[in-house]
């Protein structure tokens, strides 16, 4: 996107009420035709990209790497074009199964390729970006974001410690395209980056339908990053498998209906977690069957969870310290 055209979006977005931007976001929608993935806009990028994404850590776990392969070769075929990844995601292994992936038959040149830095220096950044572009085996990604911003330090320290000054360095050495952050833990965190002065062009952020009642990112952090222009990924939409289990018991909700809600929110696109040809293709047939929820329906699916997820016990990724990565945990000084 051009210097003019992206100040044009910003100057339009401020003259925008939040919920006309929602609206905006989920009429952009295209759809997917015979084959393929709906997309939307990723925020100021512009770049249309699926509106769902094939998550890094899942694709990892994989036990045999050309099963691994297998299921993101048939996840580019269908239209799945969106992929996640991070450096710490198993040691390394999860960049090192996706780079195999895209080596082969040129695959790469049809993927929107995301991974993430976990350092929050300059030295430690520039390390991290050659470690994940050579594990990818790729000349650049596409988007590069500063990963689990679960402390509050953490949006002062990238900034303090030069980890923004690399990623600005790696944009325009061509490295890095965009430039984005995610957490998992509190909004404040993700407001208080966003405060920043720095132009974000994605934050990635737990959406589900707990979320709505408890710490709620779709409440507190959504809006401002469409009044921002920024690309909102969505993650965690079964609230870290507490609503597979769980609530489907208890509330009698379906994985179908749990991202249906995501995606009926102004999210670009939802991360999924997969690890099977058959969660791949069931995950394809759910976004090519997308409708938006009506307000009413996403009210009905809140008041179902609203009590037992209004105190954090089903997102025990913000309501402890469980689900923070050992790697940055020790940047902190806690125990791992």
């Amino acid at each position: 996107m051009t210097d003019s055209r992206r100040t044009f979006m910003q100057k339009a977005a401020k003259g925008m009420t939040v919920a006309a931007l929602a609206n905006q976001v989920i009429a952009q929608t295209k759809p997917a035709g015979a084959r393929g993935v709906p997309t939307r806009k990723l925020g100021r990028t512009g770049v249309d990209v699926s509106i769902i994404c094939l998550g890094g850590w899942h694709i990892g776990s994989v036990k045999q790497d050309a099963e691994a392969i297998r299921i993101m070769h048939a996840a580019i075929d269908e239209g799945l074009t969106f992929f996640d990844n991070a450096w710490d995601y198993h040691n390394g292994h999860s960049e090192e199964v996706m780079g195999k992936a895209l080596k082969q038959d040129n695959k790469r040149k049809q993927v929107f390729l995301m991974t993430k830095n976990c350092e929050r220096d300059y030295a430690g950044s520039m390390k991290d970006l050659d470690e994940s572009l050579r594990r990818l085996q790729t000349d650049h990604l596409d988007l590069w974001q500063f990963h689990e911003m679960v402390y509050d330090n953490d949006p002062d320290w990238i900034f303090e410690k030069g980890a923004v000054k690399a990623a600005l360095e790696a944009r325009k050495a061509g490295k890095v395209r965009f430039i984005g952050f995610t957490g998992h833990k509190d909004p404040r965190i993700h407001l208080k980056a966003l405060a920043k002065q720095f132009d974000w062009d994605t934050a990635q952020m737990p959406i589900n339908v707990c979320d709505a009642s408890y710490q709620s990112f779709q409440k507190e952090v959504v809006p401002v990053c469409l009044k921002k222009n920024v690309g909102v990924i969505g993650m965690k939409g079964l609230a870290g498998g507490a609503v597979q289990g769980t609530l489907i018991e208890s509330a009698g909700l379906t994985a179908d209906e749990c991202y249906r809600y995501c995606l009926s929110l102004p999210v670009s696109t939802q991360v999924v977690g997969i690890t099977t040809l058959e969660q791949l293709m069931a995950d394809v047939k759910l976004a090519r069957d997308f409708k938006p929820m009506s307000k009413t329906e996403m009210d009905a699916l809140r008041t179902k969870v609203k009590d037992v997820s209004g105190d954090g016990r089903l997102e025990r990724f913000k309501s402890t310290k469980d689900y923070d990565g050992p790697h940055h945990r020790k940047q902190h000084g806690f125990a791992v």
